[in-house]
């Protein structure tokens, strides 16, 4: 069956059908607005501003003192544990400047994800924020590191009274520590040493981002990016949606995750200011929004949920807004509605994940449809398959979305098994099987109704059932466990436990403890919500617990309980 080409019957209007883009290592776009507009600022955090200048000199300082001081060179993965900062920024760039690796770490990440993903990836060096730095002890006790660079978020923020409008964490605000371990390196340091960096050799081929994303067997995998995966990318954005450098944008998805990386680089590439967040905060959101008159946001449905449901939002100006776009998870009819009622505008929903450097699809600005996933974005050949068999289906015909493009991923790191079994052959070409189930209609637009695979989507973020039961496993009192997902009103989806205890655990446990446990064991967005005991697990005869019947039946309760409660 021939690459669909329905959709471009929808396709705006001066948009090309085919990219090539640069060859270009993804530090060339920081050196290319250092020089065009160097004294407008790239980043405004909590009141301060930091220029395009001095974010490349800071980024090339840094580069500097990671070859010189740590040896860092190409090829090498370089992880980043931090909440949304300039100081990430500036890592970042760094670490490309090196032609080295990014290892981007969710700041949520318990010590021991930590220590996994350093070792998985063969990471010997760290850059982090001091907030965070205790979840490297760890790997500080043993010999998995050579150094670790660690920066205060202050020295990059305005000081609370400075910013009297915000609420600024106090991770933020927090004054610089002092270490006494020879392999901490003070990141301010680091750029007052004024490094030189060595030449930069790497390209658009050559590894920029190993990105983690878990699976059904429980451990996380390492999907390698590069620099022209994350080019095709932006230089689609820029065509589709008439991208330009004067749109300021507010930042509140974290930069740890590709669509807020892609955000991050997109604003670097253009020279545009983005006003950063360390987390989500909707009064600081709107604080923002009016003060800087901001233009763009990159936003999930839970923030624009909590956003409009503010009792004081029908008096606060967000007539700057000129584009909100995102994905993760379903966009709410209701809230689709409210937003184009307000705003004037639809939501730009979009798909894609991280094997195809986060984007596959995207709606028209000027044709976008509701709850839809929107047309395969330029140069990507989108199609759906039976899961079973591998034959391809035609329109309103639903199976398996697999994908073919330029941003596709390179495979898991050291993992050829798993990256062969991601893969399906089609006229030639290798697809990309999703996992995700769902059709195209007879325009051409792509709708994603069920999962294939197991997988949560708790506001956006994934969460994989056999990670959090091999966990849940941990703990003494366990004997079995199946993870499910359950409807939230806030979150679309959660993380539900049903658990049946050890015989001498019956009675002596209750959820709640269970729950408690788990926050210490993972990362706080994958911990069960809700923990049911049950007596047994329905399995197969081969012992297998019947994981799809449970949720089945969880879906139904769910819905039972809308119906009875529509509010």
């Amino acid at each position: 069956m021939p690459q669909l080409t329905r959709h471009f019957a929808h396709w705006p209007a001066g948009v090309p059908r085919t990219l090539e883009v640069a060859d270009c290592n993804l530090f060339s776009h920081l050196e290319d607005s250092a020089t065009r507009v160097p004294d407008k600022p790239a980043v405004v955090f909590y009141g301060r501003q930091t220029t395009f200048r001095a974010l490349h000199t800071a980024a090339l300082s840094l580069a500097g003192y990671l070859q010189h001081h740590l040896s860092v060179r190409q090829g090498d993965r370089v992880l980043l544990l931090m909440q949304n900062c300039p100081q990430y920024m500036i890592a970042f760039y760094a670490v490309m400047r090196c032609d080295a690796v990014v290892v981007a770490m969710n700041p949520m990440s318990t010590s021991e994800e930590i220590e996994y993903y350093a070792r998985d990836s063969g990471a010997r060096v760290v850059i982090a924020t001091q907030d965070l730095v205790d979840r490297l002890q760890g790997l500080l006790e043993g010999d998995d590191l050579d150094g670790c660079v660690v920066g205060a978020p202050a020295e990059f923020a305005g000081r609370p009274g400075e910013v009297p409008y915000l609420d600024v964490p106090a991770c933020i605000s927090e004054p610089p520590r002092q270490w006494a371990d020879p392999r901490m390196h003070d990141f301010s340091g680091a750029l007052d040493a004024c490094i030189g960096p060595l030449p930069m050799q790497g390209g658009g081929p050559d590894l920029a981002v190993i990105g983690y994303t878990s699976g059904t067997t429980g451990k996380p995998k390492g999907a390698m990016l590069s620099h022209r995966n994350f080019v095709y990318t932006m230089t689609h954005r820029e065509y589709w949606q008439s991208d330009r450098a004067e749109e300021d944008e507010l930042l509140t998805l974290p930069v740890t995750h590709l669509a807020g990386m892609r955000a991050m680089n997109q604003a670097v590439r253009l020279g545009r200011t983005v006003a950063m967040l360390a987390r989500w905060d909707a009064d600081a959101a709107l604080e923002l929004i009016e003060r800087l008159r901001l233009r763009t946001w990159a936003a999930v449905p839970t923030m624009l949920a909590e956003l409009f449901a503010r009792p004081d939002i029908d008096q606060r100006d967000l007539s700057s807004l000129t584009r909100i776009y995102g994905g993760a998870s379903a966009m709410p009819e209701a809230l689709a509605r409210t937003l184009q009622a307000r705003l004037g505008q639809p939501f730009l929903e979009s798909y894609g994940l991280t094997e195809f450097c986060g984007m596959s699809h995207s709606n028209p600005p000027q044709a976008a449809r509701r709850q839809c996933a929107g047309v395969p974005v330029i140069n990507c050949d989108a199609r759906v398959i039976d899961p079973e068999t591998g034959a391809e289906l035609d329109a309103n015909q639903s199976g398996e979305l697999v994908l073919h493009g330029p941003t596709m991923f390179g495979g898991y790191w050291n993992k050829p098994d798993a990256t062969a079994a991601v893969f399906i052959e089609i006229d030639g070409k290798p697809f990309l099987r999703t996992g995700d189930l769902g059709y195209h209609d007879d325009d051409g637009y792509f709708y994603v109704t069920d999962r294939l695979k197991r997988m949560i989507n708790a506001s956006g973020l994934k969460v994989w059932p056999a990670e959090v039961e091999s966990l849940l496993y941990g703990n003494p009192a366990v004997q079995e466990a199946c993870v499910i997902s359950a409807h939230d009103r806030h979150r679309g989806e959660t993380v539900k436990a049903l658990v049946v205890l050890r015989p001498g655990a019956r009675g002596t446990i209750e959820p709640q403890a269970l729950v408690d446990w788990a926050r210490s064991s993972m990362s706080a967005y994958k911990v069960p919500r809700v923990v049911e005991f049950v007596d047994s697990l329905p399995k197969t005869s081969t012992g297998k617990i019947l994981w799809r019947e449970l949720q089945l039946m969880q879906n139904e309760r769910d819905r039972n309980a809308r119906e009875a409660d529509p509010a």
